[in-house]
């Protein structure tokens, strides 16, 4: 199902001023106006401007064909051949077995997008962009995953449709929950959570390291890492606070790939593993800290706020969520990802990104109070909020 609730609006925008509005439709009239643009370029004062806008609307319309840049330059492990050297032309079309006429653009697009650099002799090497995708294998495990949406966007129109559905909502199993025949993917589908598993695992790093380095744990003596997929965060919050008792929940599918990887970090006497359904079973009690990492904007408002619930009562009184994922932004914030997410969701079907107002107004509904942000270096990566269970709430 791909229904939004009436929580989705962003009401921030119903109370714009009136008089901010008409000075936008003023401000759309003159910039639309050929005119204006003409005269803008040729003005000293406003050339810049206009040719900084021009550049915007081109590198947008453009986009598709960096992302496949992106995607081939992955493919072809261009990264890894000029990483330890620089490599000229034709020992790349050597080593990539691709024709230099046709590898020659290829690099010259990855030079004009940062990803490769000029060096000396003819030689390339690697831009500052892609020494960043080099030595993470979870950004090149989701720039491959991303060709998924890549054929979902198509025809960008059809996917707006509810009736409609691609290959990302088949690749993510629980996005067929809703499915008549879901009770029988859900029996055969061990292959396709450890697919997701891993996916989801490779890209976690980032999130990770920034809720590690955003907020201490020495308050809390037990966690409950609710949706915690191969159990990567929970190792790494296990290695980082030995005195804490680590628990994760998720499905049994789920728990077979992670077991497997808690014994390989030799952390099987340390984190304790709990399968079920957070949608049908009552979560395990004893932790004073429930962590919801990526798991939120994987579903829609009612499945959220019924999990929210099923954490508060398994709190104790006095304890806390933190709730970490990538958020859309608030009215006013600078952007940082959203249009990607919001059409990432669509096409898997399932869930939707939400701003942290409307993801602690879900928090407060199932009962959560002094509901705060917590400050982070990268919110591309993740934002983090915190709620707290009232001590005045007796335990159920």
């Amino acid at each position: 199902m791909r229904h939004l609730s009436l929580s989705s609006v962003n009401l921030a925008q119903a109370e714009r001023s009136p008089w901010l509005d008409m000075l936008s439709v003023l401000r759309d009239k003159l910039l639309s106006n050929p005119g204006m643009y003409r005269f803008a370029l040729s003005n000293p004062l406003t050339r810049w401007f206009t040719q900084q806008r021009t550049r915007q609307v081109f590198d947008v319309m453009a986009g598709f064909v960096h992302s496949q840049v992106l995607l081939a330059c992955v493919r072809l492990k261009l990264f890894e051949k000029v990483m330890k050297e620089p490599k000229t032309l034709q020992q790349l079309s050597q080593l990539t077995h691709v024709p230099e006429a046709g590898l020659q653009r290829l690099i010259q697009s990855a030079l004009a997008l940062n990803l490769l650099e000029q060096r000396s002799a003819y030689r390339y090497g690697l831009g500052p962009l892609g020494s960043v995708i080099a030595m993470d294998e979870g950004i090149k495990a989701m720039i491959e995953h991303n060709n998924l949406l890549y054929h979902d966007m198509v025809d960008p129109v059809a996917i707006l449709q509810d009736s409609w559905s691609g290959q990302l909502n088949d690749y993510w199993p629980y996005a067929q929950e809703q499915s008549a025949d879901a009770a029988h993917r859900v029996e055969h589908a061990s292959d396709e959570y450890a697919r997701y598993s891993e996916l989801m695992a490779a890209s976690q790093t980032f999130v990770i390291e920034e809720i590690l380095s955003s907020y201490l744990f020495h308050e809390h003596h037990c966690v409950l890492d609710v949706g915690a997929g191969k159990g990567r965060f929970a190792c790494a919050l296990a290695k980082k606070y030995p005195s804490l008792d680590v628990n994760i929940f998720d499905l049994p599918h789920v728990t077979q790939v992670s077991r497997q990887l808690i014994e390989q970090k030799g952390l099987s006497s340390r984190i304790k593993v709990h399968a079920g359904d957070f949608t049908n079973d009552v979560l395990p009690e004893g932790a004073d800290l429930v962590t919801l990492v990526r798991i939120a904007h994987d579903h829609n408002d009612d499945v959220l706020l019924g999990l929210l619930k099923s954490i508060f009562a398994s709190l104790p009184a006095g304890g806390t969520l933190l709730l970490a994922e990538p958020m859309a932004i608030e009215p006013g914030e600078k952007p940082h990802g959203d249009a990607y997410f919001h059409f990432y969701l669509l096409a898997m079907g399932s869930g939707r990104l939400r701003t942290p107002s409307e993801l602690m107004h879900l928090m407060k509904l199932a009962g959560f109070s002094h509901l705060e942000t917590v400050p982070n270096a990268m919110p591309v990566h993740t934002r983090i909020l915190l709620g707290r269970k009232s001590l005045s709430v007796s335990p159920s």
